[in-house]
């Protein structure tokens, strides 16, 4: 009896045992991260500005394709209202593209010390002339660094130092209706004539010379891209709208191209502006490697591709277009002609159904499950949570480490540009790490999560073991690290966290959390960040849709992996809560 009893009690001690371990791992044995192979490529790049998708997001990217981004050292670099050293930037940049395969400079950065100084400052037209000397002359002296250069429009907001609240709202709806007018549309000429009236004229005038300023900035741009002294020169719109001033300006830079027989290689016009650096290193990738990504482009429903969204001038589908072929892609009209399908999900509860959103992650899942390269764009008409189709994958258990690229943060340029570039530096390094040999294998049966029919897929060609292999697992390790990072920020944070910190530190009487004290709200800001990022990276680890084992394919075949551990450091960059500092540290296990 007591033998028995003993059995039982061993049984059961096992099993707890078990699932302690299943969900509490021995971290004191989980494998740890591979080391980086030696990069293959190195290419120096002035970011936009010191922020984590301006920089590191680059670094960590070009990292899953063997790529080194070199940068500016910290005491160059702008520091959120303090503009970066652009007097000592420019010799730096000289002294150290000797050596790189490329270079990718933000023009605002090196004119006025980043973005949020480009905003604000003003650049005369003699400096204007001087840097764009200054770029013949580094392309005289570095003629083999190919440069990609990329310069932001102003948006719609008027400039922090008009801080008059009235005129502050008479300039953006001057703006939009001055954009209506252009674009042909009825307008009421008495408000228009009110506004200029209404509005001082100093700050009117302000208003406008930002817009004049920087039209002549990106005219002498585009010549010297049409001179071969850029590679490529990539336009951005930054926070846009359908109708304002910035889209009037937009066409006139269109008008001026076409006038001047500049052509789309030379001069590229897109929207958004914190991920054009990383389309960027995308496109030099492609174009070193000959690579042209075939993407299928994907919608949760029909009313996702005509969608605008905010902070935004175009709908879904003409951005997606303009990014793809940013980065040296093409558009397919069938997912069967595709390297990977790109699914962008927009949701708007005061529109849709929220109950809609299960049937997109029932095919989301099952496209997931059968193994087609899928990169998800997950938007949300007011940044919630509830409107984003994430939670119904976990709830559906889909697994997630299959996804090529995630991204949901901010504008829809943001995300969808991100989205392309990551699952493009993807495609392209494990074109790059892997050798083939004919026949190919046989085909899969797959389903698109466009439709519930099958559709046959051509897996990989056969793949032999090489030297590769390290470089190979690398690149794995660095698209499941990045998915990680952007379910933990774009999920986890903006949707949720965020709104979590400000209610606090609002509750506590600071108001403005886009501007913290260093010495009180940012630690106590900082700290909570910490708890609930440690406390989100348990639950994500301990999620089924992250447990289940997933297949990597590497030179010498396919192996089976799971994520052992998960661990996350991060705090704010800036003295505010909108963006975060965030690295994770993933652990995969070889499975029998």
């Amino acid at each position: 009896m007591k033998r028995t009893c003993l059995l039982v009690l061993l049984t059961v001690s096992a099993l707890l045992l078990g699932w302690h371990l299943h969900i509490h791992p021995d971290y004191a044995s989980t494998p740890a991260p591979p080391p980086a192979p030696a990069p293959q490529a190195s290419v120096l790049l002035v970011p936009l500005d010191g922020r984590p998708p301006c920089r590191q997001l680059i670094i960590d990217s070009g990292a899953m394709a063997g790529i080194d981004i070199v940068t500016p050292p910290d005491e160059l670099r702008d520091y959120y209202s303090q503009p970066g050293d652009t007097a000592d930037l420019r010799p730096w940049l000289q002294a150290h593209l000797a050596g790189q395969q490329a270079a990718i400079l933000s023009i605002d950065q090196l004119l006025y010390g980043g973005l949020l100084a480009a905003r604000e400052n003003t650049a005369t037209p003699a400096q204007i002339a001087d840097l764009c000397d200054y770029l013949r002359a580094l392309h005289a002296a570095h003629p083999d660094v190919p440069l990609y250069a990329f310069s932001i429009l102003p948006r719609l907001t008027p400039q922090d130092g008009i801080d008059g609240y009235q005129e502050r709202r008479d300039l953006v709806r001057y703006s939009r209706l001055r954009g209506e007018q252009a674009a042909g549309l009825p307008v009421d000429t008495d408000e228009l004539t009110r506004l200029e009236q209404a509005i001082p004229p100093a700050s009117l005038a302000r208003y406008l010379a930002h817009f004049a300023e920087n039209r002549l900035l990106n005219e002498q741009l585009s010549l010297l891209a049409q001179d071969g002294v850029l590679h490529l020169l990539v336009l951005g719109q930054d926070d846009g709208e359908r109708y304002s001033i910035p889209n009037i300006e937009k066409e006139a830079l269109r008008t001026y191209l076409v006038g001047h027989g500049i052509t789309a290689q030379q001069v590229c016009i897109t929207h958004g502006a914190d991920e054009i650096a990383l389309s960027l290193l995308a496109r030099w990738y492609n174009e070193q490697q000959g690579y042209t990504p075939r993407i299928y482009v994907d919608y949760d429903q029909p009313a996702s591709a005509t969608r605008t969204m905010p902070y935004m001038a175009v709908d879904n589908a003409t951005t997606a277009a303009e990014k793809i072929a940013l980065l040296g892609g093409t558009s397919v009209t069938s997912p069967d002609d595709a390297d990977c399908t790109l699914l962008i999900a927009t949701r708007d509860n005061e529109q849709d159904t929220l109950d809609a959103r299960a049937a997109t992650a029932q095919r989301l899942a099952a496209a997931l499950q059968a193994g087609q390269r899928l990169a998800l764009v997950d938007l949300s008409k007011h940044f919630t949570a509830e409107e984003t189709v994430l939670p119904l994958l976990l709830q559906e258990q889909a697994p997630l480490l299959n996804l090529t690229a995630y991204a949901g943060w901010n504008t829809a340029s943001n995300a969808i540009g991100t989205a392309t570039a990551q699952a493009s530096l993807y495609l392209a390094a494990r074109r790059a790490t892997r050798t083939t040999n004919s026949p190919a294998t046989p085909a899969s049966t797959t389903t698109s999560p466009a439709s519930n029919t099958s559709n046959t897929t051509v897996t990989n060609e056969t793949i032999q073991a090489t030297d590769t292999e390290p470089a190979a697992y690398y690149t794995e390790y660095q698209r499941i690290r990045l998915l990680t990072s952007r379910l933990l920020e774009d999920y986890c944070y903006l949707k949720d966290g965020i709104a979590t910190v400000n209610d606090t530190l609002k509750k506590a009487g600071y108001e403005n959390t886009a501007d913290l004290n260093l010495e009180q709200n940012y630690r106590w800001a900082t700290a909570m960040l910490q708890r609930q990022t440690a406390e989100d990276t348990r639950q994500l680890l301990h999620a089924p849709a992250l447990r289940q084992p997933f297949t990597l394919q590497l030179p010498d075949g396919a192996h089976a992996y799971c994520l052992r551990s998960l661990t996350s450091e991060t705090s704010y960059p800036w003295p505010r809560t909108f963006e975060i500092h965030l690295t994770t540290t993933p652990c995969l296990e070889q499975l029998p």
